[in-house]
């Protein structure tokens, strides 16, 4: 990491200081360094709202589980039911719905 080497201050009114605390807590950062100096650098802050990917990972670990019941399946009587291969396409075309809407959503952020 390259070290900093040049200080820089800043003064504030009470209003303008809360309104830098409130903002920091939007995006939810505590380090008010690393906020200002993203601030300056980017212009920007963004909180990612991992909901989404709580969803997808949670699809994921379900997929995976029927996987590894379905090839437990296979070896054991060497067969696998088709309605059992359609819910598990089913949960993946959901995962890759939420994986889209993702994928717009972060390329909006500016």
């Amino acid at each position: 990491m390259q070290e900093r080497t040049h200080k820089v201050t800043v003064r504030l009114t009470d209003e303008e200081y809360a309104r830098l605390l409130a903002k920091m807590d939007e995006v939810g950062v505590s380090c008010m360094s690393m906020y200002i100096r993203k601030m300056i650098l980017d212009g920007y802050c963004v909180r990612l709202k991992t909901d989404d990917f709580s969803e997808i990972v949670y699809l994921l670990r379900m997929c995976s589980n029927n996987l590894n019941q379905y090839a437990k399946k296979a070896n054991a009587f060497g067969d696998v039911y088709a309605a059992d291969m359609e819910d598990l396409k089913m949960r993946l075309d959901e995962i890759w719905e939420h994986t889209k809407n993702m994928m717009i959503a972060f390329s909006q952020i500016r």
